[in-house]
């Protein structure tokens, strides 16, 4: 497959508008509160990632349901940490709020925390309705890549899961072709109907309203 390098630049919007007192308060108080730091010892039985998480309703629904997991949530939209910071604490609890244990916050290019983590370190990554970047020109950017695929799989345990959902066509046929074949993971065909174990995101919801059909993919790490 002839297809650049991904490059080490983070392409994409951080911020649609200014923000409201709130938001920045939430960003320069609350998440330095939550945010990873590389190296730090994670007490848990399993650690997870998540790229882009949007809103942060799916990273939400699995730290409440599986706190033997530590989840690092990565997203770079300023918009999308507020979503997700505003509905852990309460207006007024920015800097003294209870926080989930489990859950740290990474708010720069996922590639750069997977390369600040030891190998074989992650029990799971979840790649959920990502930026397609449907024009060919743009493969590049997309973080399904043959060269960040490689990466990945030297993060993930053997046996570990990737899981990966869309609702984009060209980004479909993208995940089929730089999967197929790859000796570092194998996976069943993906789904049309999202598994039960999978919370639902308000991207998902977008793409049910629009009528688009989503694949859902369970990619497992081969030992």
């Amino acid at each position: 497959m002839a297809v650049k390098p991904p490059p080490d630049r983070l392409y994409g919007r951080q911020r649609t508008h200014a923000l409201r007192p709130r938001q920045q308060k939430l960003l320069d108080v609350t998440l330095p509160r939550l945010a990873y730091v590389p190296g730090e010892l994670l007490h848990t039985a399993q650690t997870w990632v998540e790229v882009g998480f949007g809103g942060g309703e799916h990273a939400r629904a699995q730290i409440a349901a599986h706190p033997e997991a530590m989840l690092i949530a990565c997203e770079v939209f300023e918009q999308g940490l507020c979503s997700m910071l505003a509905a852990l604490v309460p207006e007024g609890g920015e800097a003294d709020a209870p926080l989930p244990a489990n859950l740290r916050i990474w708010p720069n290019d996922a590639r750069t925390l997977l390369r600040a983590l030891p190998e074989a370190s992650l029990d799971r990554l979840f790649l959920l309705f990502p930026d397609p970047w449907p024009k060919a020109r743009h493969a590049k950017r997309r973080f399904v890549h043959p060269e960040t695929n490689k990466l990945v799989a030297t993060r993930l345990k053997p046996g570990a899961e990737w899981r990966i959902a869309t609702d984009d066509p060209t980004y479909q046929d993208w995940i089929a072709e730089v999967f197929t074949p790859n000796p570092d993971f194998t996976a069943p065909a993906p789904v049309a109907v999202r598994p039960g174990e999978w919370p639902p995101t308000r991207y998902e919801a977008k793409a049910v309203t629009a009528g688009r059909v989503a694949k859902y993919w369970t990619f497992c790490r081969n030992t």
